[in-house]
């Protein structure tokens, strides 16, 4: 299987067009849409997505990146956090190839590899996210990827997903 989302020549965060024979997206059409938490916690992580920018919550106080997106710093208890933009750029720390479906949209999309990428730039917290490409190539701890921005434009509201794609 070829690499639907094939290397950019090095540039960061880069809009992702569907995928696969069908015009699908790397995952199935019908899995329930992302938004962020009641109370709001994760909006602005959310409205930069769209924007194709990437966000990690840090502290206002002390400087430290912290991910998911908390409201207190997980370093000095301060209440004052706020969003830095981050470059996108990561590398692999952990991965897994999902064979049993966790929602039944997923049932015909099957493997698919979910990663778990620590970003060098903000303070090496991790982010999971689904690599990109061939589902069943060889993933390397360590390899360096990239976020790329999946637009969902289908449904009744608009939404974009955060993917990550290798880079070396």
């Amino acid at each position: 299987m070829s690499d639907p989302y094939p290397a950019s020549g090095g540039a960061t965060a880069t809009a992702a067009p569907p995928s696969g024979a069908n015009g699908d997206y790397y995952l199935p059409v019908g899995l329930p849409m992302p938004a962020p938490s009641p109370e709001g916690l994760g909006a602005e992580f959310w409205d930069a997505v769209k924007r194709h920018e990437l966000l990690v919550q840090r502290c206002n106080a002390c400087q430290a990146f912290q991910w998911g997106p908390e409201y207190v710093c997980n370093e000095c208890h301060s209440f004052d956090l706020g969003y830095a933009r981050v470059s996108g750029r990561g590398r692999i720390f952990s991965w897994e190839r999902a064979w049993y479906p966790v929602h039944p949209a997923l049932k015909d999309a099957l493997p698919y590899i979910v990663v778990l990428v620590e970003l060098p730039d903000a303070g090496n917290v991790r982010m999971v996210g689904n690599l990109l490409g061939d589902r069943r190539q060889e993933v390397v701890i360590g390899a360096e990827v990239e976020a790329v921005f999946e637009d969902h434009n289908d449904g009744k509201v608009p939404y974009t997903l955060v993917q990550w794609r290798r880079t070396g």
